[in-house]
């Protein structure tokens, strides 16, 4: 796809409802295209749009190996919930082994070339195989959860994997989020209700206090204009 059929794209789903703008992708690139699921409050959004539309895009989420406990609860929710299959990706157990016994189990709190590397291998990498056979993925990023999110569209090219991106939740405020995960009572992560606004790795994360960045929680200790892990660079 072209970066002006990207732009035409864009265009036709300006005002276009989000279960619209999941009908039109997986149309578009039908058996094609996947959602990634960090099992937040975003992605449980979407996975029940996929699912009461029963729309034919496979669902998968990344094990680290330092997940929350509330996390691994969560995808059993989900399932019971939905009936649906969440595909589970892992990390290549030679690269972490290398990793933790040359660098150190808790490796990330030393520099933030070492957290990359963390995220790296934990992350990018099993995000890599996920997406191998696909032309599109779809992701719950939207515009409030940090300023390098401001300026993304619902459609882009992601350049690192060579396929389409689609956030269909771009545009919305994180009280429309909450609003629409209690209308419709979807599972939840338990810590959000103890003020974990942004949920990743179980040592990268800590609660935030009235007034904090939402994102403010995720790697704490470094610049808080480098909060991502390198899974959505374009």
């Amino acid at each position: 796809m072209t970066q002006e059929q990207i732009n035409e794209l864009n265009n036709k789903l300006q005002g276009v409802n989000t279960i619209e703008i999941l009908k039109i992708v997986s149309e578009l690139f039908y058996n094609k295209i996947t959602f990634a699921s960090s099992l937040s409050y975003e992605d449980q959004v979407i996975t029940h749009l996929i699912a009461e539309e029963k729309l034919p895009i496979q669902i998968f989420t990344l094990d680290t190996g330092r997940l929350f406990p509330e996390t691994y609860e969560l995808i059993d929710r989900t399932y019971a919930r939905y009936q649906i299959p969440i595909q589970i990706y892992f990390p290549e157990v030679e690269s972490v082994e290398q990793m933790v016994n040359t660098e150190g189990i808790n490796l990330f709190y030393d520099s933030i070339d070492k957290r990359k590397l963390c995220c790296k291998i934990r992350k990018i990498k099993p995000l890599a195989r996920a997406l191998k056979n696909s032309k599109a993925w779809i992701t719950g990023l939207r515009h409030e959860q940090a300023v390098t999110r401001y300026n993304m569209q619902i459609v882009e090219w992601d350049t690192m994997h060579q396929l389409i991106k689609v956030n269909p939740l771009i545009n919305w405020t994180e009280k429309e989020i909450v609003d629409f995960v209690k209308k419709h009572n979807i599972p939840y992560n338990k810590l959000h209700d103890k003020n974990f606004p942004s949920i990743g790795c179980q040592p990268c994360t800590r609660a935030v206090t009235k007034g904090e960045d939402i994102r403010s929680g995720r790697w704490w200790w470094e610049n808080p204009d480098q909060k991502e892990c390198g899974l959505h660079k374009s």
